[in-house]
């Protein structure tokens, strides 16, 4: 009798286990899809990034400086990999798009251009997009964190080898908003 019993607890040990284990790879699973979709949402503004450039260069060409600090900018945003330097080099760029952005608020037959007014409708746009990744991104982060962090799991945390993941911040209110400039109707 006391086998029987005996062997039941131990399959259900190692039930619990075998699911605790299977959710902490469900949700690190979720944190790497939801990554990789703020991934294609910062690329697609680095392809965005030099057309923009390059049509605000055609009016405002004197503004040198600022123009190469968003080219610096995109290019550190695009080489870095790990969660946190993705973070800090892409509030550079949104810093120096910001800068941009007011830029272009000397140039009035800039706003008016047709192109640079589809870049920055496209250039909202895509920051609604990433913020709805980094909003996905960051729940899946508090799912995972949470389940490690949750007795009786977080015994098992350790030894599976799982780690608590990194949000993805922005680091002002003011970065937390689409640029917007205001355009004068054409």
């Amino acid at each position: 009798m006391a086998t029987a019993w005996t062997v039941g607890i131990v399959a259900l040990i190692v039930v619990w286990v075998a699911l605790t284990f299977n959710s902490f790879v469900r949700l690190r699973n979720k944190v790497r899809e939801a990554f990789s979709g703020i991934d294609v949402q910062l690329r697609r503004r680095h392809v965005l990034v030099p057309n923009l450039v390059q049509v605000v260069q055609g009016y405002a060409g004197h503004e040198r400086q600022t123009l190469e600090e968003v080219v610096r900018a995109r290019g550190a945003a695009a080489g870095a990999n790990a969660v946190a330097d993705r973070e800090r080099s892409e509030n550079g760029l949104s810093r120096s798009l910001d800068r941009l952005l007011l830029l272009v608020e000397a140039y009035p037959q800039l706003r008016a251009d047709t192109s640079f007014r589809e870049l920055h409708h496209d250039l909202v746009e895509l920051e609604e997009h990433i913020q709805y990744a980094r909003r996905y991104y960051n729940g899946s982060v508090r799912d995972l964190n949470n389940r490690i962090e949750q007795f009786p799991a977080n015994l098992l945390a350790p030894a599976f080898g799982m780690r608590r993941a990194e949000f993805f911040e922005v680091e002002s209110v003011a970065e937390r908003q689409a640029p917007t400039v205001a355009l004068e109707r054409a």
